[in-house]
Protein backbone atom coordinates (compact mmCIF):
# COMPACT_ATOMS: atom_id res chain seq x y z
CA UNK A 1 0.00 0.00 0.00
CA UNK A 2 1.05 3.32 -1.15
CA UNK A 3 0.35 6.39 1.13
CA UNK A 4 1.42 10.43 0.37
CA UNK A 5 2.48 12.48 3.33
CA UNK A 6 2.37 16.09 3.03
CA UNK A 7 3.27 17.62 5.81
CA UNK A 8 5.93 21.07 6.00
CA UNK A 9 7.01 20.39 9.31
CA UNK A 10 10.58 18.72 9.14
CA UNK A 11 11.05 16.79 12.05
CA UNK A 12 7.31 15.43 12.34
CA UNK A 13 7.78 14.30 8.24
CA UNK A 14 10.67 12.74 9.33
CA UNK A 15 8.47 10.42 12.07
CA UNK A 16 5.61 10.03 10.21
CA UNK A 17 7.42 8.32 7.54
CA UNK A 18 9.55 6.01 9.52
CA UNK A 19 7.14 4.81 11.46
CA UNK A 20 4.61 3.96 8.43
CA UNK A 21 7.79 2.45 6.71
CA UNK A 22 8.11 0.42 9.68
CA UNK A 23 4.20 -0.31 9.61
CA UNK A 24 5.05 -2.45 6.17
CA UNK A 25 3.58 1.25 3.53
CA UNK A 26 5.59 2.34 0.81
CA UNK A 27 5.65 6.30 1.71
CA UNK A 28 6.09 9.26 -0.49
CA UNK A 29 6.28 12.69 1.43
CA UNK A 30 6.74 16.43 0.69
CA UNK A 31 6.55 19.44 2.07
CA UNK A 32 4.26 21.59 0.37
CA UNK A 33 0.66 21.83 -1.48
CA UNK A 34 1.75 22.14 -4.61
CA UNK A 35 4.31 19.50 -4.96
CA UNK A 36 1.70 16.89 -2.96
CA UNK A 37 -0.47 17.68 -6.07
CA UNK A 38 1.82 16.97 -8.06
CA UNK A 39 2.55 13.59 -6.43
CA UNK A 40 -1.19 12.98 -6.93
CA UNK A 41 -1.14 14.02 -10.34
CA UNK A 42 1.17 11.20 -11.40
CA UNK A 43 0.68 8.76 -9.24
CA UNK A 44 -1.91 6.35 -7.49
CA UNK A 45 -2.05 6.45 -3.50
CA UNK A 46 -4.35 4.45 -1.07
CA UNK A 47 -4.53 7.45 1.25
CA UNK A 48 -3.15 10.71 1.64
CA UNK A 49 -1.83 12.31 4.85
CA UNK A 50 -2.71 15.95 4.38
CA UNK A 51 -1.61 18.87 6.53
CA UNK A 52 -4.16 22.04 6.61
CA UNK A 53 -1.19 24.76 6.75
CA UNK A 54 1.44 24.31 4.31
CA UNK A 55 3.50 26.32 1.86
CA UNK A 56 1.77 28.07 -1.15
CA UNK A 57 -0.55 25.46 -1.50
CA UNK A 58 -3.33 24.89 1.76
CA UNK A 59 -3.65 21.01 2.49
CA UNK A 60 -7.50 22.03 2.05
CA UNK A 61 -6.81 23.12 -1.55
CA UNK A 62 -4.70 20.00 -1.81
CA UNK A 63 -7.87 17.84 -1.23
CA UNK A 64 -10.34 19.68 -3.29
CA UNK A 65 -7.74 19.38 -5.60
CA UNK A 66 -7.95 16.03 -5.73
CA UNK A 67 -11.98 15.37 -5.91
CA UNK A 68 -12.57 17.85 -8.47
CA UNK A 69 -10.14 15.74 -10.47
CA UNK A 70 -11.39 12.50 -9.54
CA UNK A 71 -8.45 11.41 -7.62
CA UNK A 72 -8.91 8.06 -5.86
CA UNK A 73 -7.07 8.43 -2.84
CA UNK A 74 -8.70 8.73 0.29
CA UNK A 75 -7.66 11.87 2.24
CA UNK A 76 -7.12 12.39 5.88
CA UNK A 77 -6.21 15.93 7.20
CA UNK A 78 -4.04 16.29 10.14
CA UNK A 79 -4.14 19.59 11.25
CA UNK A 80 -3.47 21.48 14.53
CA UNK A 81 -7.27 22.85 13.61
CA UNK A 82 -9.15 21.83 16.06
CA UNK A 83 -12.81 23.56 15.89
CA UNK A 84 -16.36 22.49 15.02
CA UNK A 85 -16.29 24.59 11.85
CA UNK A 86 -12.81 23.81 10.77
CA UNK A 87 -13.23 19.75 10.53
CA UNK A 88 -16.79 20.60 8.86
CA UNK A 89 -14.68 22.76 6.05
CA UNK A 90 -11.95 20.43 6.01
CA UNK A 91 -14.90 16.99 5.40
CA UNK A 92 -17.09 19.27 2.75
CA UNK A 93 -13.66 20.17 1.06
CA UNK A 94 -13.36 16.18 0.25
CA UNK A 95 -11.51 14.86 3.25
CA UNK A 96 -12.35 11.06 3.99
CA UNK A 97 -11.08 11.59 7.99
CA UNK A 98 -10.07 14.42 10.01
CA UNK A 99 -7.85 14.21 12.79
CA UNK A 100 -6.13 16.43 15.58
CA UNK A 101 -2.57 17.28 16.55
CA UNK A 102 -1.03 16.30 18.41
CA UNK A 103 -2.20 12.90 18.20
CA UNK A 104 -0.95 9.31 18.78
CA UNK A 105 0.58 7.20 15.75
CA UNK A 106 -1.37 4.44 16.67
CA UNK A 107 -4.64 5.62 16.45
CA UNK A 108 -3.23 7.58 13.00
CA UNK A 109 -2.15 4.46 11.78
CA UNK A 110 -5.56 2.68 12.61
CA UNK A 111 -7.25 5.55 11.27
CA UNK A 112 -5.55 4.56 7.67
CA UNK A 113 -5.94 0.71 8.19
CA UNK A 114 -10.36 2.04 8.45
CA UNK A 115 -9.45 3.97 5.19
CA UNK A 116 -8.44 0.88 3.56
CA UNK A 117 -11.19 -0.88 4.08
CA UNK A 118 -13.62 1.46 2.75
CA UNK A 119 -14.55 0.89 -0.76
CA UNK A 120 -13.21 3.54 -3.38
CA UNK A 121 -16.71 5.20 -3.98
CA UNK A 122 -14.43 7.63 -7.05
CA UNK A 123 -12.63 5.01 -9.02
CA UNK A 124 -9.50 6.60 -11.10
CA UNK A 125 -10.57 6.45 -15.13
CA UNK A 126 -9.15 3.84 -17.29
CA UNK A 127 -6.23 4.86 -19.39
CA UNK A 128 -6.72 3.53 -23.21
CA UNK A 129 -3.82 3.96 -25.55
CA UNK A 130 -3.45 1.83 -28.96
CA UNK A 131 -4.94 -1.45 -28.41
CA UNK A 132 -4.30 -1.39 -24.40
CA UNK A 133 -6.53 -0.22 -21.51
CA UNK A 134 -4.91 -0.15 -17.76
CA UNK A 135 -7.78 0.42 -15.19
CA UNK A 136 -5.12 1.59 -12.43
CA UNK A 137 -8.78 0.97 -9.38
CA UNK A 138 -8.48 -3.00 -10.35
CA UNK A 139 -4.98 -3.10 -11.43
CA UNK A 140 -5.95 -4.77 -14.46
CA UNK A 141 -4.43 -4.24 -18.17
CA UNK A 142 -5.90 -5.77 -21.60
CA UNK A 143 -4.96 -5.70 -25.22
CA UNK A 144 -7.57 -5.87 -27.69
CA UNK A 145 -9.97 -6.73 -24.72
CA UNK A 146 -7.96 -10.00 -23.47
CA UNK A 147 -6.32 -9.62 -20.16
CA UNK A 148 -2.11 -9.53 -19.58
CA UNK A 149 -0.98 -10.69 -16.52
CA UNK A 150 1.93 -7.99 -15.42
CA UNK A 151 4.06 -7.86 -12.02
CA UNK A 152 3.73 -5.14 -9.75
CA UNK A 153 6.54 -3.69 -10.47
CA UNK A 154 5.56 -3.85 -14.55
CA UNK A 155 2.20 -2.57 -13.78
CA UNK A 156 3.37 0.50 -11.82
CA UNK A 157 5.91 1.43 -14.79
CA UNK A 158 3.71 0.92 -17.48
CA UNK A 159 0.98 3.44 -15.47
CA UNK A 160 3.71 5.66 -15.00
CA UNK A 161 4.43 6.22 -18.46
CA UNK A 162 1.03 6.14 -19.88
CA UNK A 163 0.07 8.48 -16.98
CA UNK A 164 3.29 11.04 -18.54
CA UNK A 165 2.76 9.94 -22.28
CA UNK A 166 3.87 11.11 -24.18
CA UNK A 167 6.77 13.63 -22.20
CA UNK A 168 9.81 11.44 -21.42
CA UNK A 169 9.78 9.58 -17.51
CA UNK A 170 13.55 9.76 -16.57
CA UNK A 171 14.96 6.71 -14.46
CA UNK A 172 14.87 8.13 -10.68
CA UNK A 173 10.95 9.03 -11.31
CA UNK A 174 10.51 5.30 -12.66
CA UNK A 175 12.53 4.24 -9.64
CA UNK A 176 10.52 6.28 -6.91
CA UNK A 177 7.51 4.92 -8.63
CA UNK A 178 7.91 1.30 -9.16
CA UNK A 179 10.33 -0.26 -6.17
CA UNK A 180 9.89 0.37 -2.47
CA UNK A 181 14.28 1.32 -2.28
CA UNK A 182 14.08 3.75 -4.68
CA UNK A 183 18.14 3.31 -4.92
CA UNK A 184 17.66 -0.27 -5.62
CA UNK A 185 17.42 -0.53 -9.55
CA UNK A 186 19.89 2.60 -9.64
CA UNK A 187 23.44 1.85 -10.68
CA UNK A 188 22.02 -1.39 -12.43
CA UNK A 189 20.38 -2.96 -15.12
CA UNK A 190 16.82 -3.86 -13.15
CA UNK A 191 14.75 -0.85 -15.27
CA UNK A 192 16.40 -2.01 -18.46
CA UNK A 193 15.24 -5.50 -17.56
CA UNK A 194 11.49 -4.58 -16.49
CA UNK A 195 11.15 -2.35 -19.67
CA UNK A 196 12.57 -5.75 -21.86
CA UNK A 197 9.73 -8.20 -20.29
CA UNK A 198 7.29 -4.84 -21.12
CA UNK A 199 8.04 -4.77 -24.24
CA UNK A 200 7.35 -8.70 -24.98
CA UNK A 201 3.91 -8.98 -23.10
CA UNK A 202 2.72 -5.94 -24.72
CA UNK A 203 3.35 -6.61 -28.73
CA UNK A 204 0.18 -5.26 -31.00
CA UNK A 205 -0.80 -2.59 -28.94
CA UNK A 206 -0.45 -0.11 -31.41
CA UNK A 207 1.95 1.65 -28.70
CA UNK A 208 5.97 0.96 -27.82
CA UNK A 209 8.01 1.92 -24.78
CA UNK A 210 11.00 4.12 -26.58
CA UNK A 211 14.54 4.58 -24.83
CA UNK A 212 15.65 8.13 -24.78
CA UNK A 213 19.27 7.29 -24.64
CA UNK A 214 20.76 9.94 -21.60
CA UNK A 215 17.35 10.65 -20.47
CA UNK A 216 15.00 7.99 -19.71
CA UNK A 217 11.85 6.53 -21.69
CA UNK A 218 8.47 7.38 -23.17
CA UNK A 219 5.53 6.11 -24.55
CA UNK A 220 4.38 6.86 -28.04
CA UNK A 221 2.30 5.38 -31.00
CA UNK A 222 3.70 2.79 -32.88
Amino acid sequence: MRVLIAEDDRGLREVLVQGLEEAGYFVDAVAAGDEAIEQLRFYEYDVAVIDWRMPRVSGLEVVAWARRNNRPTAMLMLTARDTPSDRIEGLDAGADDYLIKPFDFGELVARIRALQRRPRTVDGPAITRGALTLDPARREIEVHGAPVNLTSTEFNILELLLRRSPAVVDRKAIAEHAWRDETQPLGSNAIDVQMSRLRAKLPNTGIQIVTVRGAGYRLEEA
